[in-house]
């Protein structure tokens, strides 16, 4: 009896709970699908693709110069070797390494004395023979005025004796010549004007005729030269514009960031190398800054001519794809469009298209990386002007 009365309370309990549950799982079932009713709501519609940030440019048309590029080396205009033409020790150097000379200048003094000495010898004996011819002219003057009292023969041996003294005394006069000469090697001078290099003999060292090493090289470097190359190809209208007059030719670095000097073309080469298939040619250059320096690599840029009406875009717009050349032409609704093109020339950033656009086109200039065919584009501002406008706004 005891266990059936214990046993209605429990299940009444049980069923208490299991009532609860119900209501909690419905409670919750509630609660969420309220949730995703608000996110769904909140969901916003999906955005148009934005337009893609680019630069743009015009298609230009209008002269264009024909420049033919190269590399080429810089050439001193004379190079000398100076050494000396006499022997003997040296007294005195008289020039700084790296100095710039001029013709004339002091370089060197050579031990002057033996070759003053020769010279002095050389005046001293056309002295002694100017005296005997003198007094061999007063003894054949004396016996031609004897007439019959001299004889023929005594008078033919005085004028024999005279014209000998003649032949000494001029002799004599070649002594002195070359012995003046001597005596003006002793003293090195600047052949030409230029730069000295390294000093290769010092005070104190003896020097001959016949020695090779130099006492210092000097190199001429006003003006100076450039040697560079061309396509064969290109002969005809090298030479072509030779014959017109004038052609420009512009020395730059050999990472083309920096133009160092102006000059002309000189020489176009009498053949051209069948090994590489190029023709040498030589331009000159004022070099008053010695910009140029000899043994120095350069970029060249020689103009032949120039196209009065090129159609041209920066040198970016080009771009390479599978099938060739093309360049993202701008249409009115801001849609970027692939256009093949045929290039030319190029020349100061610009690029000469000779087929497939035309003047007033607009192309994208920079930011074609993100463009595909048909995307909507619109032109960027670059940072410094994006800045000012924020402070005119201020």
């Amino acid at each position: 009896m005891r266990s059936e009365q214990g046993a209605g309370p429990m299940k009444r309990r049980r069923g208490g709970w299991l009532l609860a549950l119900v209501v909690l799982a419905g409670a919750g079932g509630a609660y969420a699908w309220h949730r995703h009713e608000e996110a769904g709501a909140a969901k916003p519609a999906a955005r148009a693709p934005a337009a893609v940030p680019v630069t743009f440019a015009q298609v230009e048309q209008g002269p264009l110069a024909v420049v033919l590029g190269g590399l080429g080396t810089v050439q001193a205009y004379n190079t000398v070797q100076v050494r000396s033409r006499v022997d003997g020790e040296i007294l005195k150097i008289g020039f700084r390494e790296g100095q710039v000379v001029r013709k004339g200048d002091l370089l060197a003094q050579v031990d002057p004395r033996p070759y003053q000495a020769a010279l002095d010898q050389a005046k001293a004996k056309k002295t002694q023979d100017e005296a005997n011819l003198k007094n061999a002219k007063a003894d054949l003057e004396r016996y031609t005025k004897l007439g019959d009292y001299a004889s023929r023969q005594q008078t033919e041996t005085q004028g024999a004796q005279v014209s000998q003294l003649t032949a000494q005394v001029a002799s004599d006069q070649a002594a002195i010549d070359n012995a003046t000469t001597q005596l003006s090697y002793a003293t090195i001078q600047a052949p030409i004007d230029g730069v000295t290099g390294f000093r290769l003999i010092d005070v104190g060292n003896i020097v001959n005729a016949a020695q090779q090493t130099a006492i210092v090289t000097i190199t001429q470097v006003e003006p100076i030269f450039v040697v560079y190359t061309a396509p064969e190809e290109r002969l005809r209208e090298v030479t072509k514009a030779l014959a017109a007059g004038p052609v420009p030719v512009e020395a730059w670095s050999t990472d083309g960031a920096a133009k160092l000097s102006e000059g002309r073309l000189d020489l176009v080469n009498n053949q051209v190398d069948t090994a590489t298939g190029t023709i040498r040619l030589k331009a000159s250059f004022a070099n008053k800054d010695h910009a140029l320096w000899p043994g120095l690599s350069v970029s060249t840029r020689m103009r032949t001519g120039t196209i009065p009406d090129a159609v041209t875009v920066p040198d970016d717009a080009v771009q390479h794809g599978p099938k060739g050349l093309y360049a993202f032409v701008v249409d009115d609704q801001k849609r970027a469009h692939m256009q093949p093109i045929t290039v030319g020339r190029s020349d100061g950033g610009r690029t000469e298209v000779t087929k497939g656009l035309s003047s007033g086109q607009t192309v994208i200039w920079r930011g074609q990386s993100r463009v595909q065919e048909g995307a909507l584009v619109a032109e960027s501002r670059p940072a410094g002007n994006a800045a000012l406008a924020q402070s005119e706004a201020r």
